[in-house]
């Protein structure tokens, strides 16, 4: 069975979550980003901004870091191609998990659910994300997220 342009872009989603869950901030990302990428992480407090695949990856690197494990379930993927352009919107439900040392009896997990509205352009190494917007619609413990990093 041969791959389509449905199966890749589906593909390159669960990479994306892969980069941050398994925290491949380096080699997976080259198959996942295009050089620069424009961020919309608004509905969490974050600025819209442009940056590179390197530096996204090492904001990424750092902002992972204080967490123990996270996972991230991408799915009910819609996908309209127009020609070397994809538009993709996607589900998602991201938990990030503090250690037990860390939570100090208290709350361990920031989930937030939402939805992605992300654009890929196909280039010569397969579809890449040039764009990633995150609308979150609910979160709980929100409050583990604005922890210094030595703390979270």
């Amino acid at each position: 069975m041969g791959w389509n342009d449905r199966d890749e872009l589906v593909e390159l989603m669960g990479r994306y979550a892969d980069v941050s869950d398994t925290n491949d901030w380096h080699e997976l990302s080259l198959s996942v980003f295009c050089d620069q990428i424009t961020c919309d992480f608004s509905s969490l407090g974050a600025p819209l901004t442009t940056v590179s695949r390197e530096v996204w990856c090492q904001q990424g690197e750092r902002a992972f870091a204080g967490w123990a494990a996270t996972h991230h379930a991408i799915t009910g993927h819609r996908i309209w191609v127009d020609g070397d352009r994809a538009t993709i919107r996607a589900h998602v439900r991201a938990e990030h998990w503090l250690g037990p040392e860390q939570a100090a009896g208290g709350p361990n997990c920031w989930l937030v659910v939402g939805y992605y509205d992300n654009t890929a352009v196909r280039t010569a190494d397969g579809w890449r994300l040039d764009s990633i917007t995150l609308t979150a619609v609910h979160q709980e413990n929100a409050q583990l997220l604005r922890q210094p990093a030595s703390e979270a």
